[in-house]
């Protein structure tokens, strides 16, 4: 669409916008802020409800903004022993797990750029198929089984270190890099591990922060490993599991609460209250994360996707 041009003595040529463009604009701005609120709104209405007075909640009477407010809900929540216990095995699960699959993707990332690395090719096909094909959830089960990661923190740990799309994510990345570094490097004496730790590891650190925010949300989020792995080890069990476990059965939490009067518990908290509460829990982490991460999410993402 053509623009006009109007010369402004101070600044030079200045494009105005004709009715089009406006229309245009406003048309745009309107859709995506309505596509923003709509995105946001489910976790502020989520929040609202838990800091309100459960009687409000209970009646229905909370839509834009709380009432009542308290957190008593949350101290409430606390009181639930077994919440706690799920929580720090979240935390670390999300940390240890993630640290190593950005290591280990990191490292192969590289190695798989060697043209000096034994049959690169095929090992880096075999990574590939391995997105592609899968055995099923029976197979996988006997699998680990047998590699005796049932009934173990393990279990969330080993099966997610090799990561095939993070480790072609960093490969591509790092196949951006120019290979004159590398190269002026090897001129002064310094080994592929060295090059690794000292060049190709800080020149990364987009990629790196991409691949830890997908590591680390993936982990947070994940409960069929511990629904299915680890089912007969409820100190185990992970926040997510938990919720899912106090989403079908938050009419009897009072029975969950391992200190406290429970009848009190059980009279502060109504099932949509616990619903909300724990759902809350399992988000804010997340939220409280990822901004710090963002400005090297982007940019991480765009230049590890330039080339397959």
């Amino acid at each position: 669409m053509a623009k006009n041009k109007e010369y402004n003595g101070s600044s030079g040529m200045v494009e105005s916008l004709t009715p089009g463009d406006v229309v245009f604009n406003i048309i745009n701005y309107l859709f995506f802020g309505v596509f923003t609120i709509s995105c946001i709104f489910p976790f502020y209405y989520i929040f609202i409800n838990t800091i309100s007075d459960p009687g409000y909640v209970t009646s229905g009477q909370i839509t834009l903004l709380p009432r009542g407010l308290t957190v008593q809900n949350y101290i409430s929540m606390g009181k639930v022993n077994d919440l706690w216990n799920s929580v720090l095995i979240t935390v670390a699960r999300t940390i240890l797990g993630t640290a190593l699959m950005v290591v280990v993707s990191s490292l192969a990332g590289y190695l798989v750029t060697k043209k000096e690395m034994w049959h690169r090719q095929l090992w880096y096909r075999m990574l590939v198929i391995t997105m592609y094909f899968n055995a099923g959830l029976i197979p996988w089960y006997l699998n680990m089984s047998m590699l005796g990661l049932t009934d173990s923190f393990a279990a969330y740990i080993i099966p997610g270190i090799v990561a095939p799309y993070n480790i072609i994510l960093v490969k591509t990345y790092v196949e951006s890099i120019p290979a004159e570094i590398e190269e002026s490097a090897f001129m002064d004496g310094a080994s592929y591990f060295t090059i690794y730790r000292k060049i190709i590891w800080p020149l990364s650190k987009p990629i790196l922060a991409t691949i830890a925010i997908f590591g680390a949300v993936g982990q947070w989020n994940s409960f069929q490993d511990s629904l299915i792995l680890n089912a007969n080890s409820p100190e185990l069990y992970t926040l997510q599991h938990r919720l899912y476990i106090y989403l079908n059965q938050s009419s009897n939490i009072g029975a969950m609460a391992a200190s406290g009067d429970v009848s009190e518990i059980a009279s502060q908290l109504n099932t949509k209250i616990i619903q909300y509460t724990i759902s809350m829990v399992t988000i804010i982490p997340i939220l409280c994360v990822y901004p710090f991460m963002q400005r090297y999410f982007e940019k991480g993402l765009m230049l590890g996707a330039v080339k397959g």
